[in-house]
């Protein structure tokens, strides 16, 4: 292996060797691009001090929407100014390419299932176009295809019934009062897919600043059936209309009548006005009332036996509501029948494909629980949530930051934390290398006094246990290290010439005399996984062996199986 010395006489620095084992192979593949883009040499530093590299508007825009959440603190960045970055970006990239956009901003709601983030790019998206529109009428050019429309971008992103309240509360509180026609139209298109009877029950909620007889009074519900959706969006019939009226007559009457056509809302007002709590142990009356189980359990949770209301509940129980109340269901001791059915439908392929959830979902659900019977449905379901995870032969280290700042919030509920979420996938991907090697990095000073250097553990990965079980080894076992961000020293103590490297991490390193990027051989390629977001990353991406990728669902690594085959690799939406 050709080597160069360190300065520092440490360890060595790691150069191309073209005439090396798959040294050919390897030169090959690193012309293959990848979307995440960076600038070649570091023009900053990392929060940590270590070179930092600055991703072009889109790259950055990207792995900040799939890599945070909006509104919330991190590490390193308050909640105020990672969102005004993000608002900045998206208005930049959408005056730049409204195509890319669009097509982001779509993506990231329905594939990637981030929705704050989605509904705040849409209104931004919108600003700019508005803007857009004024100078084309009078430089006499004509509008954007209508697929760039504001009206078709926010109608793309609103995908739950509960999404248009939250966009008009953002655009009143941020943008204007008024919705412009452009973003009335896209907020009535959605109300007329979205606003059912069902939905008006679950989700309309007297903790929403706007909700559904807002949102229609805002749009002009009765409108709708003109030209907001002649062609686009029609009427799922009559009742629908009498949905809405009934929905803006509410707030002013009382005792409005519900209108014969609507027979969910009867037939809940029914149950709940009857004297007989045993009513509410019917599955049947339960669904056909559209009852949620969180009215069921505030109208007769004390009046009933527990067992028997959730039992009750549980056929009309959508997969996520499911997923969150097996705590509950053991609670309230529902029987081992019950149980099997409810595991049963959490691990069908069919179900967690349709459900959409994030494998961390079933890592939060499984520490919740202490009941050992959902452990199988759950280590099944997350499974089938990792189709994506590639097979990779040949040597693979994977590197797991476990650094202080890894330690911050993963999920809306903090129950999942990022080094979490890093070391599922770090497992999961484990589970699928020919011969793997999976060591949990930070640094030695967790003070500033402190001689720097990398603390590492390397992890026993035992080939087909189950990966749930083995999360909670790794906590148990004391992998989870804390302290700093030695990322470039962990990789010179650990890599042996293995045919690639995967780091996930936040990306912010410590100050090094030889960066990450330069601390493994130049014809090997090293992916990074970014679990947060940040302005700069730990070394190049794009090209030349060295790529990024943002959020942790499985389809992040599509990009990385491509780029195994020495295939270019696009956008998720693009491809």
């Amino acid at each position: 292996m050709e080597t160069g010395s360190s300065p520092t006489g440490e360890e060595p620095v790691f150069m191309s060797g073209l005439n090396k084992r798959g040294a050919q192979r390897a030169r090959v593949a690193a012309g293959a691009a990848s979307p995440v883009r960076s600038e070649r040499i570091a023009s900053g530093v990392t929060h940590e001090g270590g070179a930092g590299y600055a991703y072009d508007a889109k790259s950055e825009l990207f792995l900040l929407a799939v890599s945070s959440f909006f509104g919330e603190d991190k590490f390193y960045e308050k909640a105020d100014d990672g969102d005004s970055r993000y608002e900045r970006l998206v208005r930049q990239v959408a005056t730049e390419d409204p195509n890319w956009t669009a097509g982001f901003l779509k993506w990231l709601r329905a594939e990637a299932h981030i929705r704050t983030a989605a509904i705040v790019g849409a209104a931004q998206y919108a600003i700019v176009q508005g803007e857009a529109s004024k100078q084309r009428r009078a430089r006499g050019i004509g509008p954007l295809h209508r697929d760039l429309t504001a009206r078709r971008v926010i109608d793309s992103v609103l995908q739950r019934p509960d999404e248009p309240g939250e966009f008009v509360a953002y655009w009143r509180a941020n943008v204007q009062n008024s919705l412009p026609g452009g973003v009335q139209r896209g907020v009535a298109d959605a109300v007329l897919r979205l606003y059912t009877e069902r939905s008006y029950l679950k989700h309309d909620s007297t903790r929403d600043d706007y909700r559904f007889a807002d949102v229609l009074n805002l749009v002009h519900a009765g409108d709708l059936a003109g030209s907001y959706a002649s062609g686009r969006v029609p009427w799922k019939g009559e009742w629908q209309k009498d949905l809405f009226a009934y929905i803006v007559k509410r707030p002013y009457e009382s005792n409005v009548e519900i209108p014969l056509s609507l027979l969910t809302l009867e037939k809940n007002a029914y149950l709940r006005q009857l004297d007989d709590p045993r009513a509410w142990l019917m599955p049947t009356v339960l669904r056909d009332a559209g009852m949620t189980w969180e009215d069921a359990l505030s109208a007769v949770g004390s009046k009933v036996p527990k067992k028997s209301l959730w039992e009750a509940m549980i056929p009309s129980m959508g997969y996520m509501a499911l997923l969150r109340n097996l705590r509950n269901f053991d609670e309230a001791g529902v029987s081992n029948e019950v149980a099997e059915a409810v595991g049963k439908l959490l691990s069908t392929p069919e179900a967690v494909a349709e459900s959409r959830q994030l494998p961390m979902r079933f890592l939060a659900a499984y520490r919740a629980v202490s009941s050992t019977r959902w452990a199988h449905p759950l280590e099944k379901a997350l499974q089938l949530s990792l189709n994506n995870v590639p097979e990779l032969g040949g040597r693979t280290l994977i590197l797991v930051d476990t650094s202080s700042s890894m330690e911050w919030a993963f999920s809306k509920d903090g129950t999942v934390k990022r080094w979490d979420a890093a070391v599922l996938f770090a497992l999961a991907l484990a589970q699928r290398c020919e011969t793997p090697e999976v060591v949990s990095f930070s640094s030695a000073a967790r003070y500033t006094h402190e001689v720097r250097g990398a603390r590492t553990k390397t992890f026993d990965n035992r080939r087909g246990a189950s990966l749930l079980p083995e999360i909670v080894r790794w906590q148990r076992d004391g992998y989870f290290l804390g302290g700093g961000t030695d990322t470039a020293h962990a990789l010179r103590r650990h890599y042996k010439d293995h045919d690639r490297v995967v780091i996930l991490t936040d990306e912010q390193a410590n100050r090094d005399h030889a960066e990450v990027g330069r601390s493994m051989r130049a014809d090997r390629p090293l992916y990074t996984f970014n679990l947060a977001g940040y302005e700069r990353g730990h070394a190049p991406s794009g090209q030349v062996n060295r790529h990024t990728f943002g959020g942790l669902t499985d389809k992040a690594f599509t990009v990385l199986t491509m780029l195994e085959s020495r295939s270019n690799a696009g956008w998720p939406w693009e491809s």
